[in-house]
């Protein structure tokens, strides 16, 4: 198994920094800069092992893929979720795949088009990007030591098997994200994006 999680007690993931987008010159950069995001999402789509993630913070942007992505996601109460992309010009395009496929494309729709409204950790699991949730870190914890220790019990083959199950149909991906990737990169280079960015970190 591998558990993904975040330092400290805040934010899971909060995606991209506004920094990091407005350093961005060239197209080619950008592709490059939002395929490691791309790349990420597809390491953990091919991994052998089951992917647990645990949430003990707001995701966004990012962070939103990467718990949908995850095979199994706990998260606390206050683990609410927010797709920001649009609201900054650019969109979902590379985390769009492991999300839809997780809550499917009618809640992928709702967080993309209402881009600054954060959704309630309820919500989340409700449509099945949590698997469960805990008032506290600490009792999420003890579930997620539960579940490693009846994982590993387990036969590492029939894990195996199941993880690609769960992920038939995906294996375009690695050109699917990497195309999505280039949309992003094109974006953010766009006079549009540079000033929606710019208001945000003004505020």
């Amino acid at each position: 198994m591998i558990l993904l999680r975040s330092e400290g007690e805040k934010a899971f993931c909060a995606g991209a920094s506004f920094d990091e987008l407005m350093a961005i010159k060239t197209l080619e950069e950008g592709k490059t800069f939002f395929s490691g995001f791309a790349s990420v999402i597809n390491a953990m789509r091919r991994a052998p092992k089951f992917v647990v993630a645990r949430v003990q913070g707001k995701a966004v942007g990012g962070g939103v893929g990467l718990a949908c992505a995850a095979d199994y996601t706990f998260a606390v109460e206050s683990a609410s979720t927010k797709l920001s992309e649009l609201a900054v010009g650019i969109g979902p395009f590379v985390v769009g795949p492991a999300v839809e496929r997780k809550i499917g494309n009618a809640a992928f729709s709702q967080m993309s088009i209402n881009a600054t409204e954060w959704q309630t950790a309820q919500w989340s699991r409700e449509k099945g990007m949590y698997a469960e949730i805990f008032p506290d870190a600490e009792s999420m914890d003890k579930a997620i030591e539960a579940l490693l220790a009846k994982l590993s019990a387990s036969n590492p083959d029939a894990m195996q098997a199941l993880k690609k199950i769960f992920w038939e149909g995906t294996d375009h991906w690695d050109t699917l994200l990497t195309y999505r990737a280039g949309i992003s990169g094109e974006l953010v280079l766009s006079e549009f994006t540079r000033s929606a960015i710019a208001k945000f970190k003004q505020k």
